[in-house]
């Protein structure tokens, strides 16, 4: 268990950080980018749980391993906590059971409708750019592959948890193509 004696520490404040090997970093590096994006996502899911999202029990999974995967990035290499490929199964197996009862894609999809779809729709960016800061991550350090596929499946999910949010599909928003384009 994770004890915090004390909130502030003073060590950041000349621009470094420490990793959870104890090493420092500048707080601009791409570790601290990938896993600072990393706990963005976890608030905004925090957010969709609170505004009442459906499926609260896999939201609250996946925040939890969110936790675990940040943990895996702030630790470079050597023993640590690591995401394991049975995390990324659970979100295949989510994923799967969700697409089983929305209602077919006719048009790329809006982001919003019902508040809690709305915020799911942010995660999902907010992962996208967690995925996107952590292959930047990867192209200079090496990153576990099980870190990698989870970003990647767990934006597919939360697309699929947004859409269940909007009454399976049935409330969301849909692009259409050049409306507007006339209005000129």
């Amino acid at each position: 268990m994770v004890t915090l004696s004390k909130l502030y520490t003073k060590t950041g404040d000349g621009g470094m950080t420490r990793l959870g090997d104890m090493s420092q970093v500048p707080k601009t590096s791409a570790r601290i980018a990938a896993y600072g994006c990393v706990d963005e996502l976890n608030s905004v899911i925090g957010l969709a749980r609170a505004s009442g999202a459906e499926h609260d029990e896999v939201l609250a999974r996946i925040q939890n391993d969110l936790f675990d995967l940040g943990a895996d990035l702030c630790v470079p290499q050597g023993e640590g906590l690591r995401v394991q490929p049975q995390q990324v199964l659970f979100l295949e197996q989510q994923i799967d059971q969700l697409t089983q009862g929305l209602a077919p894609l006719r048009s790329f999809i809006l982001p919003g409708g019902r508040l809690p779809a709305a915020w799911l729709h942010l995660a999902r960016t907010v992962c996208r750019r967690a995925e996107r800061a952590t292959w930047q991550l990867a192209e200079q350090e090496p990153v576990g592959q099980p870190v990698l596929l989870y970003l990647n499946r767990l934006s597919d999910l939360l697309f699929a948890i947004a859409r269940a949010a909007n009454d399976g599909g049935q409330a969301d928003v849909l692009w259409k193509p050049g409306e507007g384009a006339g209005d000129a």
